[in-house]
């Protein structure tokens, strides 16, 4: 594997995109259009003429070999090239289609029957080139390097809405992370500002010149103090975005583990939101949460 191709297997890859390849050899010429939308696991979806569908297997393996996930539509088309004075075949099965359709329809509007062979050869589509061998089998090496060009292509687009996507993946997680460190540095003043409240709701209760039990008060702070503690919670999301710059790092086909990442992201904060028991914290946690589900929309697009 050469160092430009390493390069684009750790490259982040966007699961939209479209890319068109075509290729040329004889009398033939085969185009073929792939586009690409989300989706969780892989789906492929081949347009080919009848004559080609023993194709479909081989073209759909080319195709995941270079898509991980995603869903994939593609057009094949086979055509005469342009150079090429394909000779021309009638198709019999449908002009007697259509001379059916035609003597039906005279004989129930009460017209004559007046068909001639140069009124049939005006009908659309009935003469059609004959460009494809007998063998299915003989067009594949050609429908392959075309079908490789589209996905160089395809490709190409993909690298480049994965790199501006990363680089906003980036900034979010980043953004998330600080309000984490500020949510860090306020845990524990919580324990301390309660002590506080409750000091002064016993004062108000016991009247002037009493003094609450300092044991009473020590107590109640500790249980409190230990039914807020954060620290496991905040300690799991440093891990968490350590973990998210190790995923950019390794590039590739990184989009369910960021998304697994970003599900444990908001497990953690939630249950930091419900046990701190501070507004400025319960603030910064509806911040942290708004960010984090826009992160993970974003997390999507990504293979």
């Amino acid at each position: 594997m050469t160092r430009e191709e390493r390069e684009k297997n750790m490259a982040v890859k966007s699961m939209t995109g479209f890319g068109r390849g075509e290729a040329v050899e004889g009398a033939l010429k085969v185009v073929v259009e792939l586009s690409t939308v989300n989706r969780k696991q892989f789906d492929c979806s081949v347009s080919l003429s009848r004559e080609l569908t023993s194709l479909d297997s081989k073209v759909q393996a080319l195709v995941h070999a270079r898509v991980a996930r995603g869903y994939v539509k593609g057009v094949v088309t086979v055509t005469a090239a342009e150079h090429a004075g394909a000779a021309g075949t009638l198709d019999l099965a449908r002009l007697t289609t259509q001379i059916g359709a035609m003597r039906a329809a005279a004989q129930a509007l009460g017209l004559a029957d007046d068909l001639t062979a140069s009124a049939l050869l005006r009908l659309p589509d009935l003469l059609r080139p004959c460009v494809l061998p007998d063998d299915p089998l003989d067009v594949w090496p050609l429908m392959e390097r075309a079908v490789q060009a589209a996905l160089e292509n395809l490709d190409a687009m993909r690298l480049r809405e994965g790199g501006a996507l990363e680089r906003d993946l980036r900034a979010r997680f980043a953004a998330l992370e600080t309000l984490s460190r500020e949510i860090a540095a306020l845990a524990p003043a919580v324990p301390t500002a309660y002590k506080a409240v409750l000091e002064r709701r016993l004062a108000d209760l016991l009247g002037t010149g009493q003094l609450a039990d300092p044991a009473l008060v020590a107590r109640e702070v500790a249980v409190f103090a230990d039914r807020c503690d954060v620290s496991e919670e905040l300690t799991r999301l440093a891990s968490h975005f350590a973990q998210v710059a190790k995923v950019f790092e390794a590039g590739g086909a990184c989009g369910r583990t960021l998304d697994f990442l970003c599900q444990e992201l908001f497990r953690e904060i939630n249950t930091t939101g419900s046990k701190a028991n501070d507004a400025a914290i319960s603030r910064l946690v509806i911040d942290f949460k708004a960010g984090l589900e826009a992160a993970r929309e974003q997390v999507q697009n990504i293979e």
